[in-house]
């Protein structure tokens, strides 16, 4: 039988600990309830309104007939993404800035790169998809949700793209989710709200193709290292979420044709 990790065997043996509860109720290993609403802005070729719990995401996707410098005349197309925040998705202001911030910057990277992955690029010629990705409130893994939106997004991008025409072949090859998880208290937690997140000693965001490959893995320690048993009981947890979000995302988009079955493993 596995053993439990470090930081769990600690709490359960510390006299008179409390019994663990999350801000909202839920069980450790309980995603927040996840929602979509598509076609949201009908000027975009693609859009979702992605809610995870209290965190909202505005995600739209443009088509622009025009690749980056550095692919004309390659024959392929372009994936890329913004991420902002509205100033009052936050309980105090944010003011507003002319350009990016690091931590931005990061976050439309890391979009980008996940829905690069299970995206053939050859497959709607030279042109760009834009995902913009703009938070209307944020209550923690606001990052997460927003892959998990784009793909909705980028979809009827493509459905758009097929219904004019301008498809060679299916674009999507996967679909790809992304959850946070994170040690609140000692005790390992799935999709962390802001409460959460702003006092775990452990915070990791996961992003995983529908097949269960990793395309990216974020992890911090705050305070406290983590050890190898922590870290694949995080893992556990988000797997276990990602099918969870990849299943909503088939019941969601399965109809299409765009989007793949999920492949045996």
């Amino acid at each position: 039988m596995t053993r439990p990790p470090k930081a769990i065997r600690e709490r359960a043996a510390a006299p008179g600990a409390p019994a663990f509860t999350r801000p909202d109720g839920r069980r450790p290993d309980q995603l927040r309830p996840l929602r979509f609403e598509r076609h949201v802005i009908p000027h975009a070729e693609g859009s979702t309104l992605v809610h995870m719990g209290r965190t909202r995401v505005l995600v739209t996707a443009t088509v622009e007939d025009k690749v980056p410098a550095w692919l004309r005349g390659r024959q392929q197309g372009w994936v890329t993404a913004e991420y902002a925040m509205l100033p009052r998705a936050t309980a105090q202001r944010t003011p507003r800035t002319s350009q990016t911030g690091g931590r931005a910057q990061e976050i439309q990277r890391l979009i980008g790169r996940s829905l690069r992955t299970v995206t053939d690029l050859t497959a709607f010629g030279e042109r760009t998809v834009i995902l913009d990705c703009d938070v209307l409130e944020a209550d923690g893994g606001t990052r997460t949700a927003a892959v998990n939106g784009a793909l909705v997004a980028l979809h009827d991008a493509f459905v758009t793209l097929s219904n004019r025409g301008q498809l060679r072949h299916a674009p999507l090859r996967d679909a790809v989710a992304a959850v946070s998880v994170g040690i609140v208290e000692g005790v390992p937690c799935l999709d962390l709200c802001y409460a959460e997140d702003a006092g775990a000693h452990v915070d990791m965001n996961v992003v995983m193709t529908g097949d269960g490959r990793f395309v990216e893995l974020q992890g911090t320690a705050e305070g406290a290292a983590f050890d190898d048993a922590e870290l694949r009981a995080l893992l556990t947890l988000a797997r276990r979420g990602i099918r969870r979000i990849r299943d909503a995302h088939r019941r969601l988009l399965g109809d299409s044709g765009l989007l793949p079955p999920p492949a045996a493993r």
